[in-house]
C-alpha cells in the first residue's frame, strides 16, 4: 500500500509561479494539471515547450528540481497532455 501525501495545492502554484517567467521568455508555459496522493505532480507543458526537444531537461532539472526543493511532498513531476 502506498503512502498518502498532502501536497498544498497553492504551494504548487507559487512554485511554478515563480519558474513561469523564464518559461513563458522563451514563448512556453506551464500549467498545473493534478496534485496525486502518491506525491507526483502532473503538469502539461504549453507553447513552445510542448514538443520541444529540451522538455524533458527543463521539466526535470529545471521545475521539479525548484518544486522538491519549494514544496514538501512533492517526490516527481511529470508531463501529462
Amino acid at each position: 500500500m502506498s503512502e498518502q501525501i498532502t501536497i498544498d495545492k497553492k504551494a504548487v502554484e507559487d512554485a511554478l509561479n515563480v519558474v513561469r517567467p523564464s518559461l513563458q521568455a522563451d514563448g512556453g508555459d506551464v500549467k498545473l494539471v493534478k496534485i496525486r496522493e502518491d506525491g507526483v505532480v502532473e503538469v502539461a507543458l504549453k507553447g513552445a515547450c510542448n514538443g520541444c526537444p529540451m522538455a524533458m531537461v527543463t521539466l526535470k532539472g529545471g521545475i521539479e528540481r525548484f518544486l522538491k526543493q519549494a514544496v514538501p511532498g512533492v517526490k516527481e513531476v511529470i508531463s501529462v497532455n
